[in-house]
This record gives structure tokens, sequence and C-alpha cells, in this order.
């Protein structure tokens, strides 16, 4: 079969010739500056797509040209114009465009658009063959019988080759009609999905119509540890829990198969890899059956990679292939890939909050279903869980100030800061307004959930926002409520419910009414300055034990905020404390502090000792201090880190009165700032 021409029209013939060079991956080239000469060639026909410079776009007579299956990339420097241009194309011609220039190449945009058209053009010529052939095959089929009766008795070895020949290509045409029904059958099975499970419940299919022995599914995120990667929703055709995810990710710069189609945007097909680098380990270590022949496509939307929709280990009549995937194969997944895109699309706007791109609540709270009750034989190596509820302080009076639209501005930039922020195994969603709600896993306690939500709390402080100079305390903050599940171990031996978790969501909502202020009873009867306080902080919901008070367990279910008694007040503080171990001093920090004490974070165990030598760093000063430690545990979110609890020895009454002084100070300096 001769392969069609690309046509690349443009007046000047430097740009042509760049064009022509690029557009050469999909096939010969022919060039053409004059609009006459354009015409010309495009009456000989075997085009298959026109590169056509938005000068020559506006042609009458080029339009009227121009047939299905040939397709049009329409090119220049104006995106407005020729976007114009592509959409009023007249019908049925398939159009796309793209901007590029010599003084703008943007070579990749063009080859991606250029295959897009290209690969368009094929698929509707290949569909019009194929319902040319089959109503050719309905208006034959009788004469292919009488022909076959005739020659039965026929021995010539001559006659016999050609209806073997004959009844080859009737077996061939058969199987692409099963393959085509099955195809279908995936696209109707993919459009028809409702969540992200059931459009990965094709993954058995996809690997059936290519004869894979495996397939995995990708999806491009990203965060501030990593960057930009590929998280792995489908690994080796096993669909992954969220702490499968860390040992498969592939970062987007790293030598990786999967990262290098997502990285420029093109299709991988190797049968050697031997001594290919992107043979990376997450292949050779991870892989149930070694790879033997890959082949990986990108799942774009528009010009930009979303995914990677990846097989692997060609197989042939349940054995290797040591072929590998062939171009039909290739064909094949990049259409599939296509449809994904689509419904990973579609999901997106039923999951995602469009203006923030975080979860809605309802597939938010689904989730966490699904992670909670997953777990809920391992509850006890995973420890407790926590839900998180955050509000903007004074987003009304952003709004008021600044308007809907700049409102709307921070709320997108706000959903992403908040999105780095979390950890990988944990969620988040946009609650409703400028409320959010966090999910976060394996966490020890409701004293660790405060920590990761103070880390939260810190990103956003930290984070300048366009307008925030103007807010009462000049910057843009939000508050935090915190609740923990089970709040006993053992508690939540059922699985959990909707219903629980809204329950919970209101634990942790009365908590954020405590961190903006809005439950104390006095809180009308303070000045602006002074109930400024109230924002800006992380507080935690925990059970005031009943039993205390002669009431039964039953009934001990009624949440209220409570205070550790404890003789002092405890202040959240982070503040650096050295403490000496094997004869030289390890940095550690504290969580917060009273005049009693302090809990502190630390990346070892500190010292069971009765008297610990210490170093409390406070603002500019650094106070040597004795210790006793209390306790010492290792956290549950965070490995590698230690809590401990340390009780002050014998400070003298200057030392009381300056640490006394600090945390009033940073009382007042809290006021000020947030």
């Amino acid at each position: 079969m001769i392969q069609k021409r690309i046509l690349v029209t443009h007046p000047s013939s430097a740009e042509a010739g760049r064009l022509a060079r690029l557009a050469q991956k999909f096939g010969p080239v022919a060039t053409e500056t004059d609009r006459q000469a354009a015409l010309a060639a495009l009456a000989e026909g075997d085009v298959a797509a026109a590169v056509i410079d938005e000068s020559f776009a506006v042609s009458p007579a080029l339009k009227a040209m121009i047939r299905p299956p040939t397709g049009v990339l329409i090119t220049g420097g104006d995106e407005e114009e020729i976007s114009r241009q592509a959409e009023e194309w007249p019908e049925p011609v398939e159009a796309d465009f793209c901007r590029t220039t010599l003084a703008d190449p943007r070579e990749v945009q063009f080859l991606r658009a250029l295959g897009r058209v290209v690969d368009h053009a094929r698929l509707r010529a290949e569909a019009s063959d194929l319902h040319r052939s089959l109503g050719l095959q309905e208006a034959k089929v009788k004469d292919v019988l009488g022909e076959i009766s005739e020659i039965k008795g026929l021995l010539n070895s001559g006659f016999l080759r050609e209806i073997e020949k004959r009844l080859a290509i009737e077996a061939r045409y058969v199987g692409s009609l099963k393959d085509r029904q099955r195809f279908e059958s995936i696209l109707r099975r993919i459009y028809g999905a409702d969540d992200v499970s059931s459009l990965l419940d094709v993954v058995p299919d996809i690997r059936d119509i290519v004869q894979a022995g495996s397939v995995s599914v990708y999806i491009l995120e990203e965060n501030d540890v990593i960057g930009r990667y590929l998280k792995p929703l489908v690994w080796d055709n096993a669909f992954l829990t969220h702490s499968d995810f860390a040992k498969y990710i592939a970062p987007l710069e790293a030598q990786d198969f999967a990262a290098s189609v997502a990285r420029f945007g093109h299709d991988i097909n190797v049968t050697t890899m031997a001594f290919d680098r992107r043979l990376s380990k997450r292949y050779t270590a991870f892989l149930k059956t070694p790879p033997r022949s890959l082949l990986g496509v990108p799942v774009m939307h528009g010009p930009k990679v979303i995914g990677v929709l990846e097989v692997t280990n060609k197989t042939a009549g349940g054995r290797p292939d040591p072929g590998g995937f062939t171009s039909e194969d290739q064909q094949i997944l990049r259409g599939l890939s296509d449809h994904v895109a689509i419904a990973m699309t579609k999901l997106n706007l039923i999951q995602y909050d469009p203006l923030t791109g975080l979860l809605r609540p309802e597939p938010f709270l689904e989730k966490v279903l699904q992670k909670v009750n997953a777990l809920s034989k391992r509850r006890r190596e995973e420890g407790a869980m926590a839900l998180v509820m955050g509000d903007v302080d004074w987003f009304k009076a952003f709004n008021d100030r600044n308007g809907q639209e700049a409102g709307n501005k921070l709320l997108h930039e706000l959903g992403h800061v908040l999105k780095l922020a979390i950890r990988e195994e944990d969620l988040i969603c946009r609650y409703g307004g400028e409320e959010f709600l966090f999910f976060l896993m394996g966490v020890k306690d409701v004293e660790e959930a405060a920590l990761l939500t103070e880390r939260i709390r810190k990103n956003v402080e930290d984070h300048y926002f366009e307008l925030q100079e103007f807010q009462p305390r000049g910057n843009l903050t939000m508050s935090f409520g915190v609740t923990v599940f089970p709040k006993t171990q053992g508690e939540l031996s059922a699985l959990l419910t909707k219903g629980d978790l809204r329950r919970l969501a209101g634990e942790a909502d009365l908590a954020l009414a405590e961190a903006k202020g809005k439950s104390r009873p006095d809180l009308k009867t303070r000045g602006a300055a002074e109930a400024a306080i109230d924002k800006n902080r992380v507080c935690s919901f925990v059970l005031q034990q009943l039993e205390e008070y002669g009431k039964p367990e039953s009934q001990a279910r009624n949440g209220r905020f409570v205070r550790e008694k404890r003789k002092y007040e405890r202040h959240n503080v982070s503040t650096p404390f050295l403490f000496r171990d094997n004869g030289g001093f390890k940095v550690a920090k504290t969580v917060n502090i009273s005049l009693e004490g302090a809990r502190i974070v630390s990346e070892a165990p500190l010292p069971d000792s009765p008297a610990l030598d210490a170093i409390l760093v406070i603002e500019d000063k650094a106070t040597a201090i004795k210790s006793t430690v209390v306790y010492s545990e290792k956290g549950g979110g965070d490995p590698g880190f230690f809590y401990s609890g340390v009780k002050f020895q014998d400070l003298t009454f200057k030392e009381i009165k300056g640490l006394e002084s600090y945390l009033v100070q940073f009382r007042k300096r809290d006021t000020l700032r947030g």
C-alpha cells in the first residue's frame, strides 16, 4: 500500500522547509510556497494531511479541494485567528491548529498536533475501507461460496493455493470484525464508567485485545517533594491502594520508559531492552514477569499529557512473541488512550471541583471509606486516622473588598497550595465555599494529627496570595479543627459508613469553630483586637471522659473541648531544643511548651535519662536547662520521627520569668500575625 504524503504549504520557504523536516516523522512530505501549486498538489490525491499557513487557509478554493479523509492542520502566530479558522473549516474535514513560527517554533506541540491529524485521517481511511469491504463482503459471499464449490474437485495445486489464500483473507477479515466488536465493547464500557474504578475495569480487555502479559495505567501528578511524577493506578494488572504507590511511581525526569512517554508525549515500542537505560528498577524488580517487550502511549488531554497507558510482554497463542508489539497493536492502544483521556476528563468533571481541582465532598467520602474499610484488618498497625476541617479566615472580607473574581482566583491558588501541603497518602476536598476537609492517614494520636495540620496551616500562612495585604492581619491565613478516629483501640470493628464520616466531620467542624473563636461564650464581650487571637490556629476535638463524673461509658459520646489537666497552660511553640547524647549535642524541636515542660519531636528517641542536659533556644538566647524524659515514642505519621515529653528541673526564678515572658510575647505576636 502506498503511504500517503504530508503536504506543507507556507508562503515562506524557510518556514515551509522547517515544518517539512518535522513532518517527515509521519511519512513522505511535499512542500509548496504558492497557493496555486498547493491546489495542484492536492488534486493529485494521496494526501494524508495538509499543513496550511493561516494566510492560505482563507482560500475558498483550497477549502473546496480538500476532502475526507485528508486532515488539516492550520499554523501561524495568532492563536486566536488560527483557532477560529479551524473551527470554521467546512465539515466533514477534520481541522486542528497549532501556533508555531520561526521565532517561536514550539516543535513538540507541532508534532503532537500533526500526529493527531495524521492518526485521525488514517483511522477515517481505514473505517471507510472497512465499510466498503463489508459491503463487498456481503455482496460477494455467494460468489465466493460458488467459486469454492466449483473448484472442490480440482487437484491443481495452483488453484488450491489460490483458494487457501482467499480463505486466509476471509479468516483475517472475520478476525478483524471480532477485534472491531471487542474494541467497540471496550469503548462502551469506557464511556459508561461513572468512577475511576469502573473505568479501570476495562484493563483486562485492553490486555486481551493487544495480547499483552500485563497492563499498567498511570496518571500524572505533582507534589513539592518529588515534583511531577507518574502514579500508577494499575500496576502489572493489579489495582493499587495508597500504600503501594510509593515504590511504583516514576518521577517525570527519571530514566524510565513510562516517564519518557509522559515527558515527550510520544509512543514507545521496544523489543530489545537489555541495554536500554530506560529499563528502570521498577520493571526489573517489581513486574511478576521480567519485561521482554514494551509498548507505552501517552494519555492526552488536548496538548497536555495527563497519564500513560503501558503494556508489556506481547504473547501469541499464549506464548511469548519475540517480535514484540505490532504497529497495529500500537494503533489500537493509541486509539484507546484517546478515549480513556476523554473519560478521565469526564470523570474529573464528576469527581473534582472545577475551581480548585480538588475532590468534591461525595467522591471524597467514598475514597475515605474505601481506604478506611480496606484497612479494617490492619488498623492496629496503621494507627488512627484524622479528619481536619479548614476554613479561610475573613474570606468574606476578601470577597467584599476585591470582588468575586478575585475570590475565585484565590480559591484556585489555595487549592494548589493545600494539595502540595498534604502527604501522598492523604486526601483533601473542597467541602463547600471556602471550607476544605482533609483525611490524614496513620496518625498516632490527636496531637500528631494536630502537628501535621500545623504544617498545613504554616504553608498557607507563608505563601503569598495576591491582595492578601488588605486582609485584617495583612496576611491570608486559615483555621483548622481536628478529630481522630477510632478514639480508643479496638473501636470501629464494623465497617465505617458515610453517616459516621459526616458525624466525624461535624466534630472537626466544632473544633474549627473553637479555632475561630466562635464557640467561646465571652467572645461577644471582647474587642476585635483581643478576639483576633482566635483565628489562624489549630484546635482538636477530644472526648470528655464522663466516667470521672459517675456517668456510664455508654453516655461518653458527647464531645466537648477539654484542656489537659496540667498545672500550666501549654502553647504551640516551635523552637530548637538541643540535647546531649553520646558526648555531643543533637538538634530537635519543641511542639509545645509550658512553664513545667515541653513536647519534643526528634529524629531519634531522647535518651532515657533522669537528668538530661539540654539547651532551649528562646528567640536569640540559648538557655541551658536540666530535664527529665517522661516518655519517648515513635510517631505513626512520619517514619523516623519520635515524640518525647520532658519535664524541666530546678528552674531558677529568673529562668521561669524569662520563659513566662517569652510565652506571653509569643501569644501577643500570634495575635498580631494571625
